[in-house]
């Protein structure tokens, strides 16, 4: 004990010093040879100087606008003496930058950089190249607007804008990729949206750690409950309309840079299954093209898979006048049902995809042409029976009427999943497999909320605009699934 006093009072308090503390990074001065070296080897790269008052400028040529830079920079500096730059460059439209990243990343922006003495500032005269707004190729309506978002953020946030005249449509931006730099900003309704969503998604995209990301599709993977899972977690549109729906309904929106698609959260698997027009139309025309709609997921799901399991296992379900005529189709098929099914639907599958990367005129052809000839070459050639054309065909259609493409490429891939379990146990097979894709579903989240939504936990108020498309008077409430706190959306009485 003596020792250890003894010891305590040599050290006197003294604490070693620390060698893992990291000195405060400061901020470097953006000086116009360093912005210069940083941009070395960028051919479109326009420096301009003005000896008259000893300004330099440094943009992209083809990030900015000749009228905003003729107007903003060229003009104004190229009769002005150098008494008279500090008064123009105190004005509001230039923002002076004390640091270089700053510097940099708002001439990558398309801003203009100005040099004059020591200090640096930044002009806004970005002009960025795009399109105009045109509609949507991939989410046609028959009846509603045919505007679709396109690849510019600001004319998809002013697009918004129209349809939601409100302060309170809010607006979070940021910034995912550490190359790309590309803008990402959430639109909600405060007072609507659940404020725990917000956070929530706010933090997700904040963690995001990756070199580039390019289009809404590939932004939303990074941010799902179930990465690992085939089914879509969040819904993906071009559509202004339901996009705006979807905000006053209580989600959020996220507009990703580049890209037209914008996503909508948290989501629904019946999500999937709704379409704009639905609300365009008579309340019962939409309710039936909406039940027409669950009926083709029914029938692209299993109507293959079934005929698999019958031919295979279950003679004896085929009514007796139709097992004559299935027996006479197979008798000349050297391969088994399942085989026969797994063929028969990868080709249809090669004939879509090359539809698709096909130019559209093209394309069209080679769909309809390519399928006709082919089946009916298969049949005679006795590579396939009749009747598996007609499932394989009517599962092919069906699959069309599901309104998201993503969500159609889903279940596709599960269709074959479907058929070699049908294959290998029949009936049983297809049972436990439904079963498991139900199960997978039940354990699937987004933002927290349930992907059975309002099944599972059981909503009977989402019903009237989930299965069926209710009157427009009826659907009172927004969706649970949104958590929102002002759950009233419509006042009326009929």
């Amino acid at each position: 004990m003596g020792l250890w006093q003894t010891w305590l009072k040599s050290w006197n308090g003294k604490q070693p010093e620390r060698t893992d503390v990291k000195p405060e990074n400061k901020p470097q001065e953006p000086t116009f040879e360093h912005i210069l070296g940083q941009f070395r080897d960028c051919s479109d790269l326009t420096h301009r100087s003005f000896p008259n008052n000893g300004v330099n400028v440094l943009y992209f040529t083809f990030l900015v606008g000749n009228d905003e830079l003729l107007r903003e920079i060229v003009e104004p500096f190229s009769r002005m003496s150098e008494r008279e730059v500090s008064g123009l460059l105190s004005g509001s439209f230039y923002t002076r930058v004390d640091d270089a990243k700053m510097c940099v990343e708002g001439v990558l922006y398309g801003k203009a950089a100005v040099f004059y003495a020591k200090e640096t500032y930044l002009v806004d005269v970005a002009h960025p190249v795009g399109r105009s707004i045109e509609q949507s190729e991939t989410e046609g309506v028959i009846a509603g607007p045919h505007d679709g978002f396109v690849e510019n953020i600001a004319q998809n946030l002013s697009v918004l804008r129209q349809r939601i005249r409100s302060s309170h449509l809010k607006t979070i931006r940021l910034t995912v990729g550490e190359v790309t730099k590309t803008e990402v900003v959430l639109v909600y309704l405060e007072g609507i949206a659940n404020e725990e969503n917000v956070r929530t998604l706010t933090e997700r995209i904040r963690d995001i750690e990756i070199d580039g990301v390019f289009e809404g599709n590939m932004f939303v993977q990074l941010i799902d409950d179930n990465p690992n899972s085939v089914f879509p977690q969040f819904m993906t549109t071009e559509r202004p309309d339901a996009v705006a729906s979807k905000i006053i309904g209580g989600r959020i929106a996220g507009i990703v840079e580049g890209s037209p698609s914008v996503f909508c959260c948290p989501t629904a698997f019946f999500d999937f299954f709704g379409s704009p027009d639905d609300y365009y139309h008579r309340w019962l025309l939409g309710t039936a093209v909406r039940i027409l709609r669950f009926v083709g997921f029914m029938i692209t799901i299993g109507f293959t898979a079934f005929y698999v399991s019958v031919t295979t296992f279950h003679y004896d379900m085929i009514p007796h006048t139709m097992l004559l005529n299935l027996t006479e189709s197979r008798s000349k098929v050297p391969f088994p049902p399942l085989m026969e099914a797994l063929l028969m639907e990868t080709t249809i599958e090669l004939l879509r995809e090359a539809g698709a990367r096909l130019p559209t005129k093209i394309g069209q052809t080679i769909g309809i042409v390519g399928g006709i000839v082919i089946g009916q070459a298969s049949v005679q050639a006795g590579f396939t029976s009749n009747i598996l054309i007609i499932a394989v065909a009517t599962s092919a259609i069906a699959s069309f009427v599901i309104p998201s493409y993503v969500m159609s490429g889903s279940i596709r891939l599960i269709r074959f999943g479907l058929i070699i379990l049908a294959g290998m146990l029949g009936n049983l097979g297809l049972t436990i497999g439904i079963g498991l894709v139900i199960i997978h579903l039940a354990g699937i989240t987004n933002l927290g909320a349930s992907y059975l939504t309002p099944i599972a936990p059981k909503n009977s108020t989402d019903f009237l605009d989930t299965f069926v498309r209710g009157p427009l008077w009826a659907i009172r409430k927004r969706p649970s699934i949104s958590r929102s706190s002002n759950t009233i959306k419509n006042k009326m009485r009929k």
